[in-house]
């Protein structure tokens, strides 16, 4: 696979396929993407997690919808993890999974078929040229890959929110998109290539402070119907809620933001106290490399990156276009 760094550095933008839940920071994640001048979002899958699919379905067609994606496909997955009861995150996002935002539900119908069969179909069309974000539980990506084993081949990158190097935030050892199904995690981990993996150890960095939440008070409507609702939303955090998912597309538009070291990375499956577990080995010796651990951030940098990115969504919906790159372009 290319490293995300390869196209940063030819100065294209990225064509992206993001595999959510939404949830707060998936919806945060989808704004960042269509405002960043680096990115290409051409396709949008979902996954049972934060809530249940046909929620986060609903919510990622209408976070499409009133951010002016366009008609960017919105296919949806698995409704369950492999082999697991369903573990959601309520307590965090609230029952809509968007903490307290109210948008409009979308008029449009999602993609027909499944999201594994769609990720193989879309990325083999593209061989090479798509990266693969998933925000979510990897249930729709380990189905994939056993489905169509050709797509660790033919994916351009492949990127996650999820796990840590360090501890969890659901149970001591594990976070929430490993927990919710380490079966799939594993899958994934074990398919044959290099995944990136932006877990706490970065994204508990993130916060939304005051001074973040301020401005994000001046984006008109993207702030004061999106950002600002669901953040206070959001289970509260000393130092302002972190926007894990926001991290894992930041990556891959601004690669120079986070310092990234090799290692090889196993989900434990069968700990009764550790299920879930990313065991992060960076002694590891490079055949037995699996990942890449995002371990440090440039947490202002970020910040300006997904604000800038936030006012080019903004922009282009007070104007009407919905084309953020061209608000961008005309010096909105």
């Amino acid at each position: 696979m290319a490293s995300v760094t390869d196209t940063a550095a030819a100065g294209r933008a990225r064509k992206i396929i993001i595999d959510c839940d939404p949830g707060v920071d998936d919806a945060l994640a989808l704004a960042f993407a269509h405002g960043h001048p680096a990115l290409d979002l051409v396709g949008i899958t979902t996954v049972a997690g934060n809530v249940a699919l046909d929620k986060t379905t609903a919510n990622a067609l209408a976070v499409r919808d009133f951010t002016g994606l366009g008609d960017v496909p919105v296919t949806p997955g698995c409704a369950a993890p492999l082999v697991r009861p369903a573990l959601d995150a309520r307590n965090v996002h609230g029952d809509s999974g968007l903490g307290n935002a109210t948008l409009p539900p979308s008029q449009a119908a999602p993609r027909p078929g499944h999201a594994a069969d769609y990720l193989a179909q879309a990325i083999a069309a593209s061989p090479g040229e798509i990266t693969l974000i998933a925000t979510g539980p990897l249930t729709n990506i380990a189905l994939a890959v056993t489905r169509y084993p050709e797509l660790v081949r033919q994916v351009g990158d492949f990127v996650i929110m999820g796990g840590s190097a360090g501890r969890g935030n659901v149970t001591p050892a594990a976070e929430f998109n490993i927990l919710a199904d380490p079966e799939a995690a594993a899958i994934v981990f074990g398919a044959g290539w290099t995944v990136t993996m932006v877990g706490l150890d970065v994204t508990l960095q993130t916060r939304a402070d005051a001074a973040v939440r301020e401005r994000m008070a001046g984006l008109g409507r993207l702030g004061s119907e999106l950002l600002l609702p669901c953040l206070s939303g959001y289970m509260a955090e000393p130092g302002g809620p972190a926007v894990h998912d926001v991290c894992a597309v930041a990556l891959v538009a601004a690669p120079e933001l986070f310092g990234c070291v090799p290692a090889r990375v196993e989900v434990e499956t069968a700990g009764r106290w550790t299920s879930g577990m990313t065991v992060t080995d960076f002694e590891a010796g490079a055949a037995g490399r699996n990942a890449r651990v995002a371990m440090s951030i440039d947490v202002a940098g970020f910040w300006q990156a997904a604000l800038d990115s936030y006012a080019r969504v903004a922009a282009a919906m007070a104007s009407g276009s919905g084309d953020a790159t061209e608000s961008l372009a005309h010096g909105d």
